[in-house]
């Protein structure tokens, strides 16, 4: 029963899709950056929450999630965070901003070093151009996340993902250059890379440095042939073997590496191959990473009369606020929701408890005046609820409902 009535409320609350005037269906926007540091023009998508524009007033912020092979996992990705912050009352996850980054020279921009060739991996046509992750990593640092900074609604809180290549530019970002994001992603990564030179660097920087308030959640996919398992493929020495042993060595050993603070979780993925294996990785790592973040309210909690339920919120969002590293306050609906729920069972000092938090916490909303006011209706305090309808219509002039209510107190006067 946990969580019912409270999703129940918001059930038909709008998807991130949107419908266009010429019937079509968006969900983000093609930008296109010019990089000084690569010497090219670079392509991204972004989708913002709340049907967002850019250069639109920003009225909330949201943390940012930068995706790697953007075109590849971007409607996954933007579905799965609106899922999981927004639908059927869920608040597993934040609302997130999406930014998916296409490719031009993949193996260039997702590897660490350059390589003549690593056979059967790699060729020594496709490694031709191989080793420019540096300054690929430079891009998103110097440009791409200040362009999105600047012009889009954004919190301090960010989050790498990236698969196979995708995954070793996270691995690399992470080890050496840790605070870049605040949680990193990385689904079936191609740690052979270099004939896994790079994997015992990388384990070493893991065994040194500290990574205290950083998370990182690694997805395993099942690329062994059949009759191979996760014990026996350890000991293998065969070719076929080299990708997944190398992602199942940097996670044994980023298991046993507990002094360097990092928040880890691994996950092999027994029934996913390589490529199907992004989706439901994640899924797991955002349930992971944001494990703290879900809201769970019971049936027994919405009922009480007493100040359990706005204390219980409060702290919870106190708790969220310290873990993501900035203030997040109670979201507006669910607390508005909250507001009526009380107001309908008469508990007026819930009630006007809620509603007072939500204009504390959200002043240029126009819909928490009006509830406000609604509450003020109820008690039967006609001038602060009509203060309270001019202050709503003064934000928003077309809002016919409030005008009503104003309308008919007054007259009532």
């Amino acid at each position: 029963m946990k969580q019912l009535l409270f999703s129940l409320l918001f059930i038909g609350t709008s998807f991130f899709a949107k419908a266009q005037s010429d019937n079509k269906i968006t969900i983000g926007t093609i930008e296109t950056i010019h990089s000084k540091i690569l010497n090219e023009d670079r392509k991204v998508w972004i989708y913002v929450p709340d049907g967002y524009t850019k250069g639109a007033p920003k009225t909330e912020n949201y943390p940012v999630l930068y995706l790697l092979d953007g075109n590849v996992h971007f409607t996954s990705i933007v579905g799965m965070t609106e899922q999981l912050s927004t639908m059927n009352g869920n608040t597993i996850c934040p609302k997130m901003i999406v930014v998916g980054i296409l490719n031009t020279d993949r193996a260039r921009d997702l590897t660490p070093t350059h390589i003549e060739s690593d056979l059967p991996m790699m060729t020594s046509e496709a490694s031709k151009t191989s080793g420019g992750n540096e300054n690929f990593i430079a891009f998103i640092e110097k440009e791409l996340i200040p362009y999105v900074e600047t012009n889009y609604p954004t919190a301090p809180y960010k989050m790498l993902i990236g698969h196979s290549f995708g995954g070793l530019t996270v691995i690399n970002t992470l080890a050496n250059h840790t605070n870049l994001f605040n949680s990193y992603v990385a689904i079936d990564p191609s740690m052979w890379w270099d004939k896994q030179k790079f994997l015992e660097q990388s384990k070493k920087t893991f065994a040194e440095k500290k990574f205290k308030n950083t998370s990182l959640f690694l997805g395993i996919a099942n690329t062994m042939e059949a009759g191979m398992d996760t014990l026996r493929v350890k000991k293998d020495t065969t070719q076929v073997t080299r990708h997944i042993r190398s992602i199942l060595d940097l996670a044994n050993d980023l298991k046993k590496n507990k002094q360097n603070q990092l928040h880890f979780e691994y996950k092999y993925y027994d029934k996913d191959s390589h490529g199907s294996v992004p989706f439901i990785a994640e899924y797991d790592a955002l349930r992971f990473i944001f494990d703290f973040y879900n809201l769970n309210l019971t049936i027994t909690d919405l009922m009480e009369t007493g100040m359990a339920l706005p204390t219980k919120i409060e702290k919870h969002y106190q708790n969220v606020s310290e873990k993501m590293g900035y203030k997040i306050p109670p979201p507006e609906a669910p607390i508005n929701q909250c507001g009526y729920m009380a107001l309908g069972r008469k508990n007026l000092a819930q009630a006007e408890y809620f509603f007072k938090l939500n204009v504390k916490n959200y002043p240029e909303s126009a819909n928490v005046y009006d509830s406000l006011g609604d509450y003020y209706k109820q008690v039967n305090d006609k001038t602060n609820a009509i203060s309270n309808y001019k202050k709503a219509l003064s934000i928003n002039k077309e809002s016919a409902e409030t005008k009503q209510k104003l309308e008919e107190l007054q007259k009532g006067k």
